[in-house]
Formats: C-alpha cells, structure tokens, sequence
C-alpha cells in the first residue's frame, strides 16, 4: 500500500510489510507520542529510526534496526530505551560506537590471546626447553582446544574445574597439576594487562583428584648389587652405549644428561663436567665431578666418537645422541630388566650414600635437587669439593662390591667418610 493510504497509528504489522517504495526514500511516523519513524528506501530496505535531540541541543537521527528483524512492537521498546538515554544527556549515535569499540576489544580478550602472551614470555625469560615443550604441548593439546576462544570474562571457575578433570581423567595427574599452576598464572598475567577482572583458576587444588601414590622408579639395594655389577662387566653392548650405562650409575646422573653430554662440556683433566642450565631439570647450571673412573672411560671412548659433538653419538636418524631407552635397554640385557634403571640408579646411590654416612646435603646438591624454599641464585661451586670425595669414594665402593668388598675395607671406607667431613669443617673454618 501506499503511505498516504495509512489510517491508524501505531502501524500495524500488516501496513509495515505492504507498505511500497517511492523514487526516494521516506520516513512515517509511527505514533505522535514518540518520535519513531519507518523508513523506506527506493530498492525496498525498511528499517526503524528514531529523532532525537543530543546534548548539544542539535538534532539527529538514531537507527535502531532493520524490519522485518526489529517489529514494530520491538521498535517501540527500543526506541523508549534510547529515548531515556538522550534525556539523560547521552549521545545515542556515540554512545552505540562506544559499545561497538567494546565489544570489539573484548572480542580479542580470548583465553588463546593470554595464554600465548604469556608462553611468550617464558620463552623470553629462557626456561628450560623441556618444560617450555612441556607448557606447549599442554596448551595444545589440553588449554586451547577446550577454552582458548573463549572471552576470558566469560570464563568460571567450573569451566577450569571441567578442564582440570577432563585431564585428570586419563590418568595424567601430573599433567593435571601442572596446568592448574600454568592455568592460575595465565589469568593472573591477564589481570596484570588489565584484560579480565579475576582469576577463576584459583582454589583447583581443592577439588582436584587424589594422584595415585607415585611409584619410585625400579633400583637396586646394597646387597643386589655385586651380582648386578658382575654382569653389567661382561655387558656385550657397544662401547657408547656400555660407558653411558657406567656415566649413569657411577655419577648417579640423570639419564637424559647422560644421553645429551657433549665433548665441549667435558674438562676430563680435572675431571668436571659442567651442564648448562637448559639441560637440566631445574633451569640451573650443574657441576658434575668425575671419578677416575668415568674419566678413563671417557679418553677411551673419545678414540671412537672424539669427532663427534656428542659423548654418546646415535647410529640412527632419528636423534643425533643415543635415544632414552637405550641405557635402559643395556640394564635389561644383562638380566636387570625391571629391576633397575638407569634413574633408579640415582635411587640406589641416594640411599648407598646416606648409609653410609655421607651428609644429604651433599648428596642432594650432588642429584642437583633443589628444596622449596632455596635460593633461587644458584652457587655452581656449593660443595663441589665435598661431592669430589663422595663421588669417588661411591665409585671405588661399587668396584669393591663388585670385586668383593673384603672387612678391611670396609672399615677403609668408613673412615674416609670420616676424613672427608673433617676436611669439609676445617675448609669451612678456614675460609670464615
């Protein structure tokens, strides 16, 4: 129909979807009440808007939608709305621009944008590279696949909490664990920048499962020993691979060090090895004395892989050191197989040398744990001289089980825990 045809007011639905085009675009009021209008473009296009005054006492148009989108009784709502606004002294038209920037800021404050600014800068503050694949691997396949398009306002404790079983649920309490610290850090860093107003990832830890008790891994006692050494001797695995198994048990070092050393890192004339920082599991530089044996190993060994970067060089493709199992795998072929690995190794030295007598804080700094609460600066240099002795005596102590261990000797070997300690005492008042 046509506009002048109209007879009531407010239009009806049935005058809205009939009305017809013109060659120019015009406007009905809708009701003498309001100033709401119904506009009619030339190509059809209806849509509502509304005449207000802004606070500078000028006049304007405000849109409030299209029709058939926005109904007349919607349209009356809405403009009422805007109406009360203006009185108020709001500009409609920069009112609605201010909410559209909003929203289009918050549409960037997703879960992903947070979580890669702050994986960024853990990259930045140079954490060691296995817990930054950690961290991502754990955002790839856990954090942004299940919340990382999310506006991180929107987000709730109990969408972390989901997260945090959907994980646990697989059995990975470890991983569990670590991406409830990770998960309240992202917030944290994103309350920091001003993106979201709080941190629902806070509290997990009261409703996260129980880990089943953590089993140590496969070691050897004292008396099991001999018989082990005896035919780890008569081991027929190639010579990298048999000295890297000796590396590991004689220094109670990690497996993974093991695997990684290269030449360069190797002082074998005063016999030290010096790991840098992100080959070790704390993020910190390592000092490893060496004992005479390890030392004669190695100038054996470097005749064959001295051209290599690597101690331990691989003979396949898929690493350019020996892979993981490999140390575990000369353990099992000489009778050992679930009986002890190259980590229990270190399980075996710890409770060996406390036994004996050997101080925990030195054989701790030795297995280079570091307790909560210790400094963060780390002392490269802390009990080296102490762990030399240690180190050897160890040594000299699994070759003596191996030969034999005769009483005499043992009563040798007691007494130089003894003198080692006095040495460290009378060094320590010497330097004071």
């Amino acid at each position: 129909m046509k506009r002048t045809e109209i007879k009531k007011h407010p239009l009806q639905d049935a005058v809205l979807a009939s009305l017809e085009p013109e060659s120019q675009a015009y406007r009905v009021r809708d009701t003498h009440d309001k100033p709401l209008y119904f506009r009619v473009k030339p190509n059809g296009t209806k849509s509502w808007e509304l005449r207000y005054k802004k606070p500078d006492g000028s006049w304007s148009w405000y849109g409030l939608g299209g029709y058939p989108d926005l109904t007349g009784k919607a349209a009356r709502a809405k403009a009422d709305e805007a109406l009360e606004l203006a009185r108020e002294g709001i500009d409609l038209v920069k009112h609605r621009r201010e909410q559209r920037e909003a929203e289009d800021v918050a549409k960037l404050n997703t879960f992903r944008r947070a979580a890669e600014y702050w994986y960024q800068r853990k990259v930045e503050a140079g954490r060691a590279e296995k817990t930054l694949k950690g961290m991502r691997y754990a955002l790839d396949n856990d954090m942004l696949p299940a919340i990382g398009d999310r506006q991180l306002d929107t987000l709730t404790h109990g969408d972390c909490a989901t997260l945090q079983e959907s994980i646990e649920a697989r059995g990975a309490h470890n991983t569990a664990e670590k991406v409830r610290v990770w998960l309240r850090d992202i917030f944290g860093v994103a309350m920091a920048k001003g993106w979201c107003q709080h941190n629902p990832a806070t509290e997990m830890h009261r409703v996260a499962a129980e880990a089943p008790k953590e089993q140590q891994y496969p070691h050897l006692y004292e008396s099991e020993l001999p018989a082990f050494l005896g035919a780890l001797r008569r081991s027929r695995s190639r010579l990298i691979v048999s000295t890297a198994t000796w590396m590991t048990l004689y220094t109670a070092s990690r497996p993974g060090m093991v695997r990684m050393a290269e030449w360069t890192e190797l002082d074998l004339d005063n016999a030290l090895w010096s790991v840098p920082a992100e080959k070790m599991k704390m993020g910190r530089p390592h000092l490893v004395p060496l004992p005479r044996q390890v030392v004669e190993m190695l100038r054996d060994l470097k005749r064959v892989s001295g051209r290599s970067k690597w101690v331990f060089p691989s003979s396949g493709p898929k690493t350019p050191y020996i892979s993981d199992a490999t140390i575990n795998k000369c353990i099992a072929l000489v009778g050992y197989k679930g009986r002890l690995t190259g980590h229990g190794s270190r399980h075996t030295f710890k409770t060996l040398v406390s036994e004996h007598g050997w101080p925990d804080k030195w054989s701790e700094r030795h297995l280079a744990h570091l307790k909560k609460g210790e400094e963060k600066t780390y002392n490269k240099s802390e009990y080296l001289a102490p762990r030399r002795l240690m180190v050897q005596w160890y040594a000299d102590y699994l070759d003596a089980l191996e030969a034999g261990l005769t009483k005499e000797q043992k009563v040798d070997f007691a007494k130089r825990v003894r003198q080692a300690q006095e040495t460290n005492v009378v060094e320590l008042v010497r330097r004071a």
